[in-house]
């Protein structure tokens, strides 16, 4: 298992742009793939999951991977976060 936290850094936060892009990434995974906030855990696989987080600008979130291909996972998707889901 392989975990990092990330921070929202668009200022929109993830609304359904961003999650669809998550989904997508996550989707070329074998591995599960979750996000944390606040003790609740979502599948980063799931369009509605990650829109239900409410995570807005500058929310810390964990992504958590366990798979065979757990680090390329998180890494891949910590990178989204840091590009902004190419929106700034």
């Amino acid at each position: 298992m392989v975990e990092k936290e990330v921070v929202i850094k668009n200022r929109a936060g993830i609304h359904a742009r961003p999650a669809a892009l998550i989904v997508k990434m996550a989707n070329d995974f074998k591995s599960s793939i979750y996000f944390e906030k606040d003790g609740e855990r979502v599948n980063a696989k799931s369009i509605m999951g990650i829109i239900t987080l409410g995570a807005t600008y500058k929310t810390p979130l964990k992504v958590i991977a366990e798979g065979e291909d757990e680090k390329e996972a998180v890494e891949a998707i910590a990178d989204l976060f840091e590009r902004k889901f190419e929106e700034d």
